[in-house]
């Protein structure tokens, strides 16, 4: 269980460079006396790794680059603070005795660090949503057992967590994300099949990473958001829908079975769900003010438009099948991505990529039900290796 705010709360912040990261940063900042950083986890960014840790006085700073461990080490010299490199550097932060783990690393990467702090039993703040992409039902089993608690941290599972409100998911007739529809709401499909580098990572609403700015514009992040939200509520995928909302204010709806709705509302800010589970269950200052509605006049909606963004429709058909299809479609998009972002590919190929890696990954037998992370990671890499493939 979380502890209350009696005294300062231990933090573990997994992606601590990212935009995640810096937004729970500036919320631990902004309070101070309530946090105190017991580890700090990047990926590549040593100097920036090293501020942190030496800023916030962490007593733990891994590297997921093994290389960087020299690096890390010489940075840090002088000052009270282990120092370890490599993938088993993550799995040894997330087990460090913290309050609250924060799982901000991008990708399947962040898969086993999650569920290492899962069976250390720790509460989890996720914002990670791989992890339950990958292996929802092993994760949600573990988490259950061990009574971790998972805290949503992305906007709209954090809105829906808290329209919720401990009510049984059984009253719930529907759960609805929201999407702003990217850059290219208003493109036409040709445009967008050759949208440049520069036009899919201008998102505008979200300040985020480039593999996250990506997925915002392909649509593929409310896909893996729909997938997210089964495994995290326990939902039946039909249950769940998506609606595009320009303005970024409502994050996520519920509507209950005697047809009422409940949304949740908030400025676009990742200050603000980082707040609540980072004080959860108590509040404390975000940094952000409520959005102020007879400024903005008018809040709009629209359904997706699945031709259009063929991504979310993968996404969306990958649910329904279930077993694997999730698993490799988010491992053959992690290829897609990146190949977009390095020039190979352009970006109306990313979901082409994926619908094939997910064909012969059923046709070779490649798509079993992941029951356990090690099977997870399994497909995971295979379907990588698939997608590497397939792109020659």
């Amino acid at each position: 269980m979380v502890t209350r705010l009696e005294a300062p709360r231990r933090i573990t912040l997994l992606g601590a460079t990212g935009s995640v990261g810096r937004s729970c940063l500036q919320v631990i900042e902004d309070n101070p006396g309530r946090f105190e950083i017991e580890a700090v986890a990047g990926g590549r960014d040593i100097a920036a790794l090293a501020r942190t840790a030496l800023k916030f006085g962490a007593k733990f700073a891994a590297i997921a680059d093994p290389a960087a461990y020299g690096a890390l080490k010489s940075a840090l010299a002088g000052a009270a603070i282990e120092v370890a490199a490599g993938p088993e550097a993550l799995l040894e932060a997330a087990r460090r005795p913290a309050d609250l783990v924060v799982s901000a690393i991008v990708g399947a990467v962040g898969l086993a660090p999650t569920f290492a702090a899962i069976e250390a039993g720790r509460a989890i703040a996720l914002a990670n949503k791989e992890t339950l992409v990958c292996a929802g039902d092993a994760v949600m089993r573990e988490a259950a057992r061990r009574g971790a608690m998972l805290l949503p941290l992305d906007s709209e599972h954090n809105a829906i967590f808290q329209a919720i409100a401990g009510r049984p998911i059984g009253e719930i007739t529907r759960m609805t994300i929201t999407a702003s529809g990217g850059p290219f709401r208003e493109w036409t499909a040709e445009r967008i099949a050759g949208a440049t580098r520069e036009q899919a990572l201008a998102h505008p609403k979200w300040k985020m990473g480039p593999k996250i700015s990506i997925d915002s514009a392909s649509l593929m992040n409310k896909g893996l958001e729909l997938i997210e939200a089964h495994h995290l509520f326990q939902i039946a995928p039909e249950r769940l829908a998506v609606v595009v909302h320009p303005q970024s204010i409502v994050h996520g709806l519920i509507a209950f079975r005697d047809g009422s709705t409940l949304a949740g509302l908030a400025s676009p800010d990742m200050r603000t769900p980082v707040a609540h589970c980072l004080a959860y269950p108590e509040r404390i200052d975000s940094g952000v003010a409520a959005p102020n509605l007879a400024a903005l006049g008018r809040l709009t909606f629209e359904p997706p438009d699945l031709e259009r963004f063929p991504a979310l429709a993968l996404a969306m058909a990958a649910l329904a099948e279930g077993q694997g299809a999730p698993t490799v479609l988010n491992a053959a998009n992690e290829i897609a991505v990146a190949a977009f972002l390095e020039g190979r590919i352009a970006f109306g190929a990313i979901p082409g990529l994926v619908a094939r890696t997910l064909e012969g990954a059923r046709a070779a037998g490649e798509a079993p039900t992941p029951v356990n992370v090690e099977l997870a990671l399994d497909i995971h890499h295979a379907a990588m290796r698939r997608a590497q493939l397939l792109l020659g």
